[in-house]
């Protein structure tokens, strides 16, 4: 039976997804939901479907799409932080790789490549001026910058970032393996065998630890290292580092035998058995937890209740567990001691540490005080390794109260770490809104949980760690197996009895696992695990279908209009893809999410119109709904500015789908270098383009086009625009030389409310490689029609044409003054 508190809840957030309630239970132990169907514990079901829909556009829910960026075509950290990093991801990227699809599986490698395509390489500069060895990694990136060190704290007696390199290798090497792509492990694994080459220059062969200095470690600055007699801080055997290590290692052994590298996964794993042979000896405790770190002077740091350094480590405990780097028996001895400490969990979800850390190297208060940040604060990221420890050692309980903790940050849309008093309050409470990419760790980490899924390269082993009180359950979406893709469903409790692949008996499986061996699994593979003798279910339950657009109303707002158009506009270049054998490709898949974003946008105007969704305060809500409509505009936009970048490509797939894009694209060459207050876009108006804006005032969006050849002005040239616009409405042009500076601004102007051409004079002599469009709102919204943009000589045939009609030009009202 449900709590009378979740059954109000219920109540409260049902939700219509394609027609069919979410979430309602159709008998008192039946769940059907977007993502999930089961029966059994109702709430758990429940639980479970919001957190696979945190990772898909939502009506109700902040998700992950809201983190998209145009300018690397990625995902970024959260609105407040502008780059990459990897201690935030790991945790988040590691859960939920298995279930991510395309574009999703892009965006996110083009983070990670952020990292990969300015690792060190002994000679590279980077953030600080700082040149890192071969093979080394970093805290974060973003284009043309990045941070080889942990960027805050003493910084000029920080390592490198030893851990953060180790934990890239993990992602990494765990996206190779799901994804089994020859020629992008061809790509990645040399980078790969650097980053490990790397970790092994701190490799001590007298005890098969690893050395790092201060900061040195995965959550930065809280371990100092070794604090010298003279109180200098050197290197020091750090537990993370080896665990974390070891997590990878297992992976890039599995690469290389994929990759037929034989001699070199044998290497590797000699490397991972000395590792773990110093882990056991030298930094585990007669408890069987780990310890923090181990100075060369033998003072050990992490021994819980000891008079000095007498605190547990959290991270590199919980982390062995989630990585199977302990085995069963160790895990459960380190999960006992974890458990018997009230405060590592004081809020729900664990902290770094327990007690405060008395091994800094600086005093704990300010940002270093107990209780937030990196000494005793909360990190989602970490969370989530720590719920695939407790899925793997049963404890369903802990699961379910790390997900409800984070669930009450996720219905005040604040999705920011909760950093701060031991994670009962976020890192930035003065935003009236947030989300960052780590809390989606949480929900990630309570799907994969379920089934594990240890990627090999001879195949996926499943391991399902079920909650006993869930009897029948079906996952609605695939599970991503190289080319192939998995359902999952289960019957019963308990020992695995039987299993059926695509309804015929499989047998490769025993009482706690199931062996899929690539080459034997089809391509859409139906698998149902059966449990304590039980019999697989007669019926299975339909994956609910994505919101339709609507049809086009004059009712609709100015924004969500054009929202409707340009959804209309991807959907029909989707389709094309799609009957020219291209739908399976990443562009495709772009083009969908957009289109359903929009689509789910209509969504939430409908349910809140009908009061189903709770509201938030005022600025809030406001700010919520910004978010949105932001998330709608970067969608179709990134999309654009890829797809523009195919127009002068080598590749023929490349160019057909270019050659698709024009037929349906929003504005044809046009790319977005602005995008400010709520939306913006840029469509065909019959014979004009028109660029709307909404927003707080004086908001602007810009849309660029490139010449295919630069000019250089002649005498006597000038620059036409014909437009007109709605009230309120200003324009302003650049046109930009070749060095990517403006050359030519008209400056802000009033734009005409009738059509009409304004002309500019131009300087002889300078180079023009490029226009820029912008429009402005003075007041919540505003729109230009731009149906010429070109450059002149009176009496000549245009030297330049940005924009020109398609259709014959109407004569126009002349303004040379401006």
């Amino acid at each position: 039976m449900m709590s009378h508190r979740f059954s109000v809840l219920v109540g409260l957030l049902l939700l219509w997804i394609g027609g069919m309630p979410m979430g309602q239970a159709r008998a008192e132990d039946t769940f059907t939901g977007r993502f999930y169907a089961g029966k059994g514990d109702v709430e758990y079901l429940q639980l479970l479907d919001i957190a696979r829909r945190m990772w898909a556009p939502d009506p109700e829910f902040q998700s992950v799409p809201m983190l998209y960026t145009p300018q690397w075509n990625g995902l970024v950290e959260g609105p407040t932080w502008g780059a990459w990093w990897i201690q935030n991801s790991y945790g988040s990227t590691y859960c939920a790789l298995p279930f991510i699809e395309e574009p999703v599986v892009s965006f996110l490698q083009n983070s990670q490549d952020l990292w990969f395509d300015q690792m060190g390489d002994g000679k590279r500069i980077g953030g600080q001026n700082w040149q890192a060895p071969d093979g080394c990694l970093c805290d974060a990136a973003s284009p043309g910058w990045v941070y080889y060190k942990q960027g805050d704290g003493r910084i000029d007696i920080h390592d490198w970032g030893m851990e953060f390199t180790a934990a890239g290798l993990v992602m990494q090497a765990e996206l190779l393996l799901i994804s089994r792509d020859p020629q992008a492990i061809a790509h990645y694994l040399p980078m790969l065998e650097r980053v490990a080459n790397f970790i092994e220059t701190r490799r001590d062969p007298k005890n098969d630890c690893f050395l790092a200095g201060p900061a040195g470690n995965l959550l930065a600055p809280s371990y100092a290292g070794w604090k010298r007699p003279d109180g200098s801080y050197g290197r020091a055997y750090l537990t993370g580092l080896s665990v974390t290590y070891i997590a990878g290692l297992d992976r890039l052994i599995e690469l290389e035998k994929l990759a037929g590298n034989t001699w070199k996964a044998e290497l590797y794993a000699e490397r991972r058995a000395r590792a773990h042979r110093g882990l056991m000896r030298h930094l585990t405790t007669e408890e069987g937890y780990l310890i923090k770190s181990l100075d060369p002077d033998g003072t050990r740091h992490g021994v819980y209740g000891a008079p000095k350094h007498g605190y547990f480590e959290a991270v590199c405990n919980h982390d062995a567990i989630c990585f199977r780097v302990t085995d069963d028996a160790q895990s459960r001895r380190i999960y006992d001691k974890l458990a018997s400490i009230p405060g590592l969990r004081p809020h729900g979800l664990i902290i770094t540490n327990y007690p405060s850390l008395d091994d800094l190297y600086t005093e704990p208060t300010g940002l270093w005080e107990f209780g937030r940040w990196v000494n005793g604060g909360h990190w989602s990221t970490c969370e989530a390794r720590a719920m695939m420890a407790y899925y793997r050692l049963g404890k369903h309980d802990d699961v379910r109260r790390s997900m409800e903790a984070i669930l009450r940050f996720a219905r005040q849309f604040r999705m920011d770490n909760p950093l701060i008093d031991f994670g009962a309050n976020v890192y930035q409470p003065n935003e009236p809104i947030n989300t960052v990419y780590d809390s989606y760790g949480i929900p990630a980490a309570m799907v994969r949980g379920l089934f594990e899924y240890l990627y090999r390269a001879e195949g996926l082993t499943l391991v399902p760690h079920l909650p006993p009180g869930i009897t029948e359950l079906q996952q609605l979406f695939p599970i991503r197996f190289g080319r192939k893709r998995l359902y999952l469903s289960t019957a019963g409790s308990g020992p695995i009895t039987g299993v059926r692949l695509n309804g015929q008996p499989w047998k490769r499986f025993d009482a706690t696992s199931v062996s899929l061996p690539y080459d034997e699994t089809p391509e859409v593979a139906r698998l149902t695990i059966l449990m304590g003798g039980a019999r697989a279910p007669r019926s299975a339950a339909r994956p609910a279908p994505p919101p339709a657009l609507p049809t086009p109303s004059a009712s609709d707002p100015p924004v969500l209009a054009d929202l409707n158009a340009r959804a209309g506009k991807l959907a029909a270049f989707s389709e094309a893809l799609q009957r020219d054998g291209l739908g399976d490709r990443y562009e495709a898949a772009h083009a969908r999410l957009a289109v359903e974003w929009i689509a789910m946008l209509n969504q939430r105007q409908r349910l809140q119109a009908e009061g189903k969704l709770l509201p938030l305060a005022a600025e809030a809500q406001a700010a919520a709904e910004e978010l949105y409509r932001s998330t709608a505009s970067k969608l179709c936009d990134g999309l654009g500015r890829v797809l523009l970048g195919y127009r002068k490509a080598d590749d023929p797939t490349r160019q057909r789908i270019y050659r698709l894009w024009l037929e349906h694209a929003d504005a044809p060459g046009w790319f977005n270098v602005r995008a400010m207050g709520q939306a913006q876009s840029f469509l065909r108006e019959g014979e004009c383009l028109r660029m709307s804006v909404a927003g707080k005032p004086e908001s602007s969006c810009g849309w660029a086009r490139d010449l295919d050849e630069p000019i250089t002005i002649p005498a006597g040239a000038r620059l036409v625009v014909e437009l007109r616009g709605s009230e309120g409405a200003r324009f302003f042009v650049d046109l930009m030389g070749l060095d990517g500076n403006p050359v030519f601004q008209t400056q802000w102007q009033d734009s005409p409310r009738e059509m009409s051409e304004v002309s500019f004079p131009l300087e002889a002599g300078v180079q023009v490689g490029q226009a820029i469009l912008y429009t402005a709102n003075v007041g919540a919204e505003a729109h230009n029609d731009f149906r010429r943009v070109i450059i002149e000589v009176p009496g000549q045939a245009p030297l330049a044409r940005f924009l020109v009609p398609s259709g014959p030009t109407a004569r126009s009202a002349r303004d040379d003054k401006r």
